[in-house]
């Protein structure tokens, strides 16, 4: 069964209580409490609940980790084809020595958010989206309608981003840009390290699903897949919300586990590559600025300024362990060290991006530091990095180049640069296929493993003068500070998710009940009819 929501589009007219009894219905028969769990079976779930409690005793690796233990991924998938029996061939791995293998098929599986290509495809985009419980989190006794809140919600959402989408070509880039990472990133394998692979790839949120990607997978008989999440930084709500279809998907289609072995690289913000990759992007957009633009900010300590804008999460994801913030923090630091420094007149910002919704998000908000730095410290030459998306797509070219490019100019910024995203960059390419030979002569991470290692655990304190040199107090990290109780906030944030889905719950109910008992055509809002 296909595990990502199948988007309702009945258009024909229906009664309002078949209409209601159908939503119901469909609700309940439909919807999934997903908690990062490979199956149903009760046992491996009672080993994931004590590992998610931080409690990574031998038991709970042994029982998770899959056939390749300590091994590489290409050892253990070696293994496997010796004990059926296969003839032993031996080819180069990244490197000058020869690995013994034998009839090992190596695939890579690129991960990523997916995208809606034409206007009509909106609204299904973004029903999965939101129907992701990674995504919008209900408490468990509202998780039966996590489909009804989807629906609501993408229905009165879709007018506003189908414009967001016409004002950059009528849909999403990122297939356009995925589909050539991945064929550069094939050769690259091959080229430079002799490898032959086959790349997939998978989509979260549209067409191609991470199934579809599984099935040519194991139609095709790779037995040593290396999956790469084409987000930098881990988050529970994108690597995340993608490796738990993955532990679904793997339950279905390989009920012998050992047909496939797998290594995942959970996230790749710390590769020196990737690092100097995105310095050298932003160093060139430093670099543009002309002598009359500068000459504007003469008057300033630093004439030139650098905004990192990341994707923002609900802050109550950072509070339950999500390392998002801290793994942002440190690519911005170890990227910046290749920057000019303050002294050589260019000065470091963070802020975050697309929130959502009334809840509290990361912090400082992007449409807060923009103004600011405008207004407040009259900056005028301002580059903006989207630190983190590896290809064009919607949060870049609408909402950073055109939302955000007016708001910066409404606030006196005059003289505005935004950093390309990676795309097909020659030297990223060639950094991904180096990480993808690592991972293969390394000892394998399963995609529990990688859940489990990305999800336990408190954000450590951040250092005052760390957050100070990226324009952070101590306010927008969450764990800083004396007042800053994580037992207390958990239970705070447990309320305010209660009552929010209460609400959110009850709206939904009531409109579907006062069209069926007053006859108003509410449901004509919803369905379009």
């Amino acid at each position: 069964m296909a595990h990502h929501i199948i988007y309702y589009k009945n258009r024909s007219i229906l009664s309002r209580v078949s209409t209601l009894v159908f939503i119901l219905s469909w609700t309940l028969l439909q919807c999934r409490c997903w908690a990062f769990h490979v199956n149903t079976e009760s046992s491996k779930n009672n080993v994931w609940k004590s590992c998610k409690k931080n409690k990574m005793h031998a038991d709970c690796r042994k029982a998770m980790r899959r056939h390749c233990s300590s091994r590489t991924v290409c050892e253990a998938a070696t293994s496997l084809s010796l004990e059926s029996g296969a003839d032993v061939s031996f080819s180069s791995v990244g490197n000058d020595e020869t690995t013994a293998q034998e009839d090992v098929k190596v695939g890579v599986l690129l991960l990523n958010l997916g995208g809606p290509e034409t206007g009509d495809d909106v609204e299904g985009f973004l029903y999965n989206l939101f129907a992701d419980p990674d995504i919008i989190r209900l408490p468990k006794f509202l998780s039966p309608f996590q489909n009804a809140v989807a629906l609501f919600i993408s229905k009165r959402r879709a007018p506003k981003s189908r414009a967001a989408y016409e004002s950059i070509g009528g849909g999403s880039p990122i297939l356009k840009y995925t589909n050539a990472q991945a064929d550069l990133l094939t050769q690259a394998l091959e080229q430079k390290h002799g490898l032959e692979v086959k790349t997939y790839i998978g989509m979260r949120y549209w067409y191609p699903f991470t199934e579809e990607a599984l099935e040519d997978i194991r139609k095709d008989g790779i037995n040593a897949l290396v999956i790469v999440p084409l987000y930098p930084q881990f988050s529970i709500s994108t690597s995340g919300s993608s490796l738990r279809v993955l532990q679904e998907q793997f339950a279905d289609l390989w009920v012998d586990e050992s047909k496939l072995t797998h290594t995942v690289i959970s996230s790749w913000y710390e590769r020196p590559g990737y690092v100097k990759v995105m310095a050298d992007l932003i160093n060139n957009e430093l670099d543009s600025f002309t002598d009359s633009e500068l000459e504007e900010a003469s008057d300033q300590d630093c004439a030139r300024h650098v905004l990192f804008s990341a994707h923002g999460v609900p802050r109550s994801y950072i509070e339950a362990g999500d390392p998002y913030q801290r793994q942002i923090i440190e690519c911005v630091e170890n990227i910046s060290k290749l920057l000019p420094s303050k002294e050589d007149g260019v000065e470091v910002h963070l802020s975050y991006q697309s929130r959502v919704g009334p809840i509290e998000w990361l912090r400082p908000y992007t449409d807060d530091v923009l103004p600011d730095l405008g207004e407040n410290k009259n900056v005028k030459n301002l580059v903006v990095v989207p630190i983190s998306f590896v290809s064009e797509h919607i949060e870049t070219l609408e909402e950073i180049d055109i939302e955000y490019r007016e708001l910066a100019e409404e606030s006196g910024i005059t003289n505005w640069r935004r950093c390309p995203a990676l795309n097909t960059e020659p030297n990223f390419i060639e950094d991904m296929a180096d990480m993808v030979v690592e991972a293969l002569c390394e000892p394998s991470l399963s995609v529990t493993e990688a859940c489990v290692a990305n999800n336990v655990g408190d954000i450590l304190n951040e250092e005052q003068l760390r957050l100070e040199r990226l324009g952070i107090s101590s306010a927008g990290i969450a764990g800083v500070g004396a007042d800053n109780d994580l037992k207390s906030k958990r239970k705070s944030l447990k309320f305010k998710q209660t009552l929010n889905a209460r609400i959110a719950i009850t709206v939904v109910l009531f409109t579907l009940l006062y069209d069926l008992v007053a006859g108003q055509p509410m449901t004509q809002f919803l369905f379009g009819q």
